[in-house]
């Protein structure tokens, strides 16, 4: 709640009460006959304080009766003035509640505040997301540069797709970045960037990562994927003249986070900047088939990959590593490319592949 709210949500309300008794939410839980899940649920603001709880509460916290139903139905009628206040329809609630996943992650991180009704979080998604109503989302003119890929993607929702676009935003506007994108600076800086997937702490590639395309003028970040956005990355230019790059680990395998990293490298590159995009999975162009190429011809080159398959020897695993040492590129980037090209059976050396796994710090 914020300092100007005049009624305090009955979760709020709650867990301030138990925590002036040394109460834990267990202990409510027992004197309550209520699960433990439940007494959350409230305290969350996910749930409404019900009649018959409300009777129960009074007697395990000591109250008169019919004081925690009117602690709810005064905060009911301060919702209802809110929702009317500030415009809040059937449509936009709707779309608040298929947001669920992303905006429980947004609560997680402390990007938004917990312990408040719905119209209250509406509120604050509005704030987040710079818009007045969430139902203007699909008409934003930014949007249209993906527009047309989301229509060729029955798994995208242009909501979600929203959000975590301004999520990408959140997570790198705090890079200190000194210099204006440089584009020669970033092509030489590849073989560093490479030398990263030889790293085996993620945390500490990840940082090092960022530091080196901060010296490119790019603010870079790995990004949480949800489900709605099924999309590899995410590249925008400010109008401090600083870039941003944004990758997800969708997918968790390592050779395919890096070839998703480079088809990035390779749009800003070949000069796609200028189409500022979200890079769907799914969907296909020049464009996309062009970054493509430079992320395989810059993890294996191609006449070395050539040889490779000529010789024959890609099922023999020792050749293999000792072909990547001659690329200077981890093993398991080889055997990503073999599967992604079908000559080997996925199932074949997978388990040499190294995995990513999400983690909220």
């Amino acid at each position: 709640m914020t300092e100007t709210n005049k009624v305090i949500d009955p979760g709020e309300r709650l867990l301030s009460e138990i925590s002036k008794r040394n109460m834990t939410q267990s202990e409510l839980s027992i004197r309550t006959g209520v699960s433990p899940k439940h007494i959350s649920t409230i305290i969350n603001g996910t749930k409404e304080i019900s009649v018959s709880f409300a009777r129960k509460l009074d007697i395990a916290l000591g109250e008169n009766s019919g004081t925690w139903a009117s602690y709810q139905a005064e905060y009911d009628s301060y919702m209802a003035e809110m929702e009317e206040k500030n415009g809040i329809t059937e449509e936009e609630t709707a779309i608040y509640k298929k947001m669920k996943d992303i905006v429980d992650y947004f609560l997680g991180v402390k990007i938004m505040y917990n312990n408040c009704g719905i119209p209250e979080k509406i509120i604050q998604l509005r704030k987040l997301l710079c818009v007045t109503s969430l139902t203007v989302i699909p008409k934003i003119t930014y949007n249209a540069a993906y527009r047309v890929q989301v229509k060729t993607s029955t798994a995208v929702d242009p909501y979600i797709l929203f959000a975590w676009q301004r999520l990408c935003e959140i997570q790198t506007e705090k890079a200190e970045i000194a210099v204006k994108f440089d584009s020669k600076k970033l092509s030489d800086s590849i073989p560093a960037i490479k030398k990263q997937m030889f790293e085996t702490d993620p945390n500490t590639m990840i940082k090092n990562l960022k530091s080196i395309f901060a010296e490119c003028g790019v603010a870079f970040d790995v990004v949480r994927h949800f489900r709605g956005a099924p999309v590899q990355g995410f590249i925008k230019e400010t109008d401090s003249g600083k870039v941003i790059l944004c990758v997800t680990i969708r997918g968790k395998n390592a050779d395919r986070f890096w070839f998703s990293l480079f088809h990035e490298v390779g749009h800003l590159l070949n000069g796609d900047l200028s189409t500022r995009f979200v890079d769907f999975d799914t969907v296909r162009s020049e464009m996309e088939d062009n970054a493509d190429s430079f992320a395989r011809d810059t993890l294996i080159k191609p006449e070395h990959y050539k040889r490779l398959l000529e010789a024959g020897n890609y099922h023999d695993l020792t050749y293999i590593k000792r072909f990547a040492r001659y690329e200077d590129v981890p093993h398991w980037i080889v055997i990503g490319r073999l599967h992604s090209d079908e000559w080997l059976e996925w199932s074949i050396f997978a388990h040499e592949i190294p995995g990513f796994q999400w983690t909220d710090n």
